[in-house]
């Protein structure tokens, strides 16, 4: 099927971007001079291999070619900015995005079909597609979106990556929610996130604090119930 193709370029887009990009090669691509082009290589490089083991078309060799090409230059792009700002994350993922919907496009218009039966339920790589973009795409979009209004006392009191494990936990389980039909299990899980931060709430000094809980509890629903909704639409066709 077309459509499967589309979204296992996705999965390795959001796998190579997200999951096996660690904070050395995304400290050697904001670094300067020899050392950051290779390490532009390296991603790159683990980003065409992943769409191309993933895809599974072994005789269109032009896969692997167009992704690490894009990948490089769109990255290169990126680290000559070196900024945090949320839009700049958005409009690097945009441009990928837009390479994987024309390399689709020319793959479909080509003809060619997909060797084997290896995961051929299109259904399988939608929800994949959901829950990668659940957990870390999701989190780092919320950082930058929150970062300015994080209370520096918040941060000296946090535990370390807690706050992200939080939002992994929440956005999984919204979305296994929604999957599963049972939509008053959103409701516990806000309810029971508010009880077990009316302590924190109603001893914040200050309104920012409740607002900065509030403004990324939202956010955090907010992105999860879009993709539960995008996951069941499409499953429902």
């Amino acid at each position: 099927m077309n459509i499967l193709i589309i979204v296992k370029l996705l999965v390795a887009q959001i796998i190579g971007d997200f999951f096996l990009q660690t904070n050395t090669i995304c400290k050697g691509k904001n670094s300067t001079g020899v050392r950051r082009l290779i390490y532009l290589a390296i991603h790159s490089g683990i980003n065409a291999a992943l769409a191309y083991l993933l895809v599974g078309m072994w005789e269109c060799w032009l896969i692997p070619v167009v992704v690490f090409v894009t990948h490089y230059i769109i990255d290169y792009v990126k680290s000559c900015v070196n900024s945090k700002d949320t839009w700049v994350f958005i409009i690097d993922q945009l441009a990928h995005i837009t390479v994987i919907v024309l390399l689709w496009a020319w793959i479909t218009d080509t003809q060619l079909c997909l060797s084997g039966d290896w995961l051929s339920d299109y259904r399988i790589w939608v929800v994949a597609v959901c829950y990668l973009l659940a957990l870390k795409p999701s989190s780092i979009l919320l950082g930058t979106f929150i970062a300015k209004w994080t209370p520096k006392e918040n941060e000296k009191n946090s535990l370390p990556n807690a706050g992200s494990w939080i939002g992994y936990l929440e956005r999984v389980l919204i979305l296994t929610f929604m999957l599963v039909g049972c939509m008053e299990g959103i409701g516990f899980l806000l309810a029971a996130k508010s009880v077990f931060r009316f302590g924190e709430l109603t001893k914040a000094k200050e309104v920012k604090i409740t607002e900065y809980v509030m403004i990324g509890t939202l956010s955090s629903f907010t992105i999860a119930i879009l993709l539960g909704a995008v996951a069941v639409k499409v499953l429902g066709n």
